[in-house]
């Protein structure tokens, strides 16, 4: 119930008044988000590289209102492909791109046409694209773009959301030769008709995908923060004769640093999800209802500095 709350209020635009006015709130806030600017996101995009770490970015900001935003999201983030590959980061940096953010709802050609373009700029960067899943309504569309994106850029990504009752099914049919597959539990409300409630219920459906992915000629990203989930994820890589530019570990910027450090250390493969912009507010509240210790934390910083 306290998770369903705060997804609530993350389409609440009270408590998003709450929280940007808090004191200190900002400040919390970064411990989740690379900041508000590209430089923002750059500065933490080299320090991420520089221990060994790799990257991917996301302009926040999601279903777009009118065309004229979704246009300009697009032209952001070719921007920021151009930035990465003259900056010679696009062997290290990939992007992460939300279909909604780009038009998808509104005039899915458009939406389609951004997603190439960025892809184009992705290759010419040397980088790849990898476009996020979003509400349980949008997963057909996404897949559909992702199918239609791969014709001229097989390396394109797709999320695989594990608390979605269908999430195996997908799994099974990207776990193809050349496919890029982020698997994690999902972020967002969704009926029972449609996905798992109970969180025993989709870790169970995460370690049923990743036997999925780790078996089949896929690169699988295994997006978890849990230790439980990365010792079974590493007990499958040597069951399954994978070696660690095989697949990869993704975590969220400022979730266990330490442990994405351990892992890359050990010679594994990890890439952190680093998000930026000004549209902060849903990412937040997303990160704080997929673990209470966030909101714990939140609440101990504002009090400690109030």
């Amino acid at each position: 119930m306290f998770r369903q709350a705060l997804l609530a209020a993350s389409r609440s635009g009270g408590a998003r008044r709450i929280v940007e006015t808090a004191p200190f709130g900002r400040d919390v806030v970064r411990r989740f988000i690379a900041g508000e600017t590209v430089d923002d996101a750059f500065g933490v995009t080299q320090e991420l590289t520089g221990q060994g770490l790799l990257v991917t970015l996301d302009v926040l900001g999601e279903y777009v209102g009118d065309v004229r935003q979704a246009t300009a999201t697009a032209d952001h983030y070719v921007e920021l492909l151009e930035r990465l590959g003259g900056s010679g980061l696009g062997t290290r940096a990939e992007v992460s791109l939300k279909p909604s953010a780009i038009g998808q709802g509104i005039d899915d050609d458009l939406a389609l046409a951004s997603a190439q373009r960025v892809c184009q700029a992705a290759r010419a960067a040397s980088t790849t694209v990898t476009l996020d899943m979003e509400e349980h309504d949008r997963v057909d569309a996404t897949l559909a773009m992702a199918h239609e994106l791969r014709r001229d850029f097989p390396d394109v990504g797709v999320v695989v959301q594990s608390y979605l009752r269908r999430a195996e099914e997908y799994c099974a049919d990207l776990a193809y030769e050349g496919s890029r597959v982020r698997l994690c539990k999902g972020a967002y409300a969704a009926p029972e008709a449609v996905a798992f409630t109970d969180r025993a219920e989709v870790d169970r459906s995460f370690v049923r995908c990743m036997k999925v992915l780790m078996a089949g000629k896929g690169h699988p990203m295994l997006a978890t923060h849990d230790p439980r989930l990365i010792e079974i994820a590493g007990a499958l890589a040597v069951l399954d004769g994978r070696d660690a530019e095989t697949f990869e570990y993704q975590m969220l910027y400022g979730i266990r640093p330490q442990e994405q450090r351990r892992l890359a250390a050990r010679g594994d493969q990890v890439r952190v999800y680093v998000a930026y912009g000004s549209e902060w507010y849903a990412y937040f509240m997303r990160r704080l209802a997929e673990r209470p210790a966030n909101v714990g934390f939140f609440i101990r910083s504002v009090a400690g500095r109030s």
